[in-house]
């Protein structure tokens, strides 16, 4: 894992003088930071993987898959393993396919993570989701988590819906106009909000 990004220490500052919620979610925790594994394909995997089930039943899965993988989850032991295989992990078809295309797109270099540093988060967002299985929430979840991007702002999120509602004692969901209201005011730095309000709720980081 990477040190915490450049901005993380002005982000808290930032936060801290902008809203009630966030100085007391920083002050408390202080132990961790976001960090990126800088492994494009290995965060598109887990991404996959965890869509749609819990986070025990992600990891469950994920564990068998790393295992199938020898530890080293990149195209190329992809490309050899057989559907089959992949599917007795506990992964469903559209899994197994969007992770098999994934293998194949970044061999055949029709998909070239390196664009997306010179794209702003919107484009960003839109090239990630031409990809098999990433739509816009896993999407934003890996310039998040691989790219560190500082001002992505997940409302598809649930976790980030019910840390919102919890932090700032609003009904589930919370209306909509007050998470526009929340983006403006944390803006630009969304993602260390998200990360903070995230910690509120699982004390374990969130990472992929």
């Amino acid at each position: 894992m990477s040190k915490q990004p450049k901005y993380w220490n002005n982000a808290k500052k930032y936060l801290s003088k902008k809203d009630k919620v966030m100085k007391k979610l920083i002050k408390k925790f202080k132990d961790k930071t976001l960090t990126t594994r800088k492994d494009v394909f290995f965060s598109l995997c887990k991404s996959i993987i965890g869509q749609q089930i819990s986070v025990a039943a992600a990891n469950s899965v994920f564990k068998k898959f790393d295992k199938l993988c020898k530890g080293k989850i990149n195209p190329q032991n992809i490309k050899k393993l057989s559907f089959q295989k992949l599917k007795r992990c506990g992964l469903s078809r559209q899994k197994v396919k969007g992770i098999k295309e994934l293998s194949f797109r970044f061999l055949n270099k029709s998909f070239n993570p390196g664009l997306i540093k010179n794209m702003d988060d919107e484009d960003a967002i839109i090239y990630l989701s031409s990809l098999r299985q990433i739509g816009r929430w896993s999407a934003e979840m890996i310039l998040i988590f691989t790219f560190n991007r500082e001002n992505i702002w997940p409302i598809q999120d649930i976790g980030l819906l019910r840390a919102i509602s919890n932090n700032y004692k609003k009904k589930y969901l919370p209306p909509k106009n007050f998470v526009n209201k929340l983006k403006k005011k944390f803006s630009p730095y969304c993602s260390v909000a998200t990360w903070y309000l995230w910690r509120s709720i699982d004390d374990e980081p969130v990472q992929y």
